[in-house]
């Protein structure tokens, strides 16, 4: 066996964390188990109060020297954790698809943006900087030079989901380093070893203790990081219900909320139908649908709806669906049974209320087959929340104009999708559609990691995208310098 195999098999064997101060603590061990098969994937020690305040206070130690410590060495230990992320990514994609469920072909893609994130994060390192003002403005205020600079706020306090455990954990992790900011993360509990395996190659990369800490927690021991002064700065991305809550009581903090979506795309008369639908399919059913810019809402123009739902489910038909580690598959199993549950709920109350199901709905443990509804109503579950599982929604609109409002009719607002071939139409919808993202002729749930990202209204505030984030996580420090 070759000595990488002996360390990945050590890696998933092993308690891993909590991860404090370059190093893993002693704590309660809870196992991690696939949701696909139940399969035993690692063990990760559950933090309490005492580690929590550890990493808490080592974060608030380091911050001052780490982040005046010279732009060089930043960027370098970003530069030198892409290239050991890209050395360990057969691996990494592995222990993703195993903890999280993810269809293995979308966790190599997980694995090759966290790469592109890091390297970003290098190059921003390099460029953070500010301004010279003029500040003779007025009659009596010359002779100054007046500057500013971005400073970071502090050390920043993260909260990631499972359905990115790598490359959302990336978006709050290369800013902070970029800027110099200690990260106290607190992992998804279904998902926890890939970012402590992170927090490892962190240290590896020569990060200081402390720059990057890993504590997963239950719920009531990880509220501190909303409420603990000593972390001036909340990232979280997850669910709204959630993210609000903590936003409540973060009192006197930058917070930032990447929340739920139920993502619309609006498909007009103009398009090519065949060129269109595989990447219509591949966002609405991808990952099981576990992405917050999923294709949830398909608008369709009366005149092309029936040819468009004919090929929708006869392509949605030969989705491969089980095993997430066969690199066929693009349905895997949901993160937990209880969600399989819900989804079949709230598929059943559309159906009371009148839709109609063209395809889909068996399960089989954890594993939902794709769903496909029409006919459903605004304040139906399935169409005004998040569904978070493979379940589409595909409805006529009388025209473009109708479909633009359809899109709107959300109280998400992330990303939304137009395919057409006029140009005059995709301004338009560039300037109607109330949401911080449009994509035209692209799927809702397409993103690069340099462009801003993030939601409004129920969706959250704030941006990612690695220049954005940091925007978020620094503040302006003014110097204003006059002779004597």
């Amino acid at each position: 066996m070759s000595a990488r195999a002996i360390c990945w098999r050590h890696m998933t064997t092993r308690v891993m964390g909590p991860y404090i101060g370059g190093k893993h603590e002693t704590a309660s061990p809870r196992e991690v188990r696939s949701p696909y098969d139940d399969a035993l994937v690692g063990t990760v020690g559950l933090g309490d109060e005492r580690l929590l305040e550890a990493a808490i206070a080592g974060a608030a130690a380091a911050f001052k020297a780490w982040s005046r410590s010279p732009t060089h060495e930043r960027a370098l230990v970003l530069e030198r954790l892409a290239l050991a992320i890209e050395a360990e990514q057969t691996e990494l994609s592995q222990l993703i698809t195993r903890e999280s469920g993810k269809p293995i072909r979308y966790s190599k893609a997980e694995v090759a943006r966290a790469i592109s994130t890091f390297r970003l994060g290098a190059a921003e390192a390099r460029l953070l900087g500010g301004e010279v003002l003029p500040s003779d403005q007025l009659p009596g205020a010359e002779g100054r030079l007046t500057l500013y600079r971005r400073v970071p706020r502090g050390p920043v306090a993260g909260i990631s989901p499972f359905n990115f455990p790598l490359n959302l954990v990336a978006h709050k992790l290369a800013p902070a380093l970029a800027i110099g900011a200690p990260l106290v993360l607190k992992p998804a509990p279904q998902a926890p070893l890939t970012a402590h395996r992170l927090a490892e190659l962190v240290t590896a990369a020569g990060a200081p203790p402390h720059a990057f800490d890993v504590v997963h927690a239950e719920p009531n021991v990880a509220e501190r990081l909303a409420t603990d002064p000593r972390l001036p700065v909340l990232s979280f991305t997850g669910s709204d219900t959630v993210g609000f809550h903590l936003e409540s009581v973060a009192r006197r903090k930058r917070v930032t909320l990447e929340l739920g979506g139920n993502a619309p795309c609006l498909i007009d008369e103009t398009v090519d139908l065949e060129a269109l639908l595989p990447r219509i399919v591949d966002a609405a059913f991808g990952n099981a649908g576990q992405v917050c810019i999923k294709a949830q809402r398909l608008y369709v123009v009366k005149s092309r709806f029936d040819a468009f739902v004919e090929r929708f489910v006869a392509l949605t038909r030969e989705l491969a669906v089980g095993d997430p580690m066969d690199p066929q598959t693009v349905v895997g199993p949901m993160i937990e049974g209880r969600h399989v549950t819900r989804v079949q709920e709230w598929i059943a109350e559309a159906e009371r209320g009148g839709a109609t199901r063209l395809l889909g709905g068996d399960a089989r443990g954890n594993v939902l087959w794709p769903i496909v509804l029409t006919g459903t109503k605004p304040e139906q579950r399935v169409c005004k929340d998040e569904i978070f599982g493979p379940v589409t929604l595909v409805e006529p609109v009388e025209d473009f104009d109708a479909g633009l409002r359809a899109c709107n009719a959300s109280r998400f607002g992330i990303q939304a999708a137009v395919f057409t071939r006029d140009l005059g139409r995709a301004l338009t919808a560039y300037r109607e559609l109330d949401y911080p993202g449009v994509l035209v002729n692209d799927a809702p749930s397409f993103r690069v990691d340099n462009v801003p990202y993030g939601g409004t209204r129920d969706s959250g505030q704030g941006r990612e995208g690695v220049r954005f984030a940091i925007e978020d996580f620094t503040e302006t420090k003014l110097l204003s310098l006059k002779d004597l």
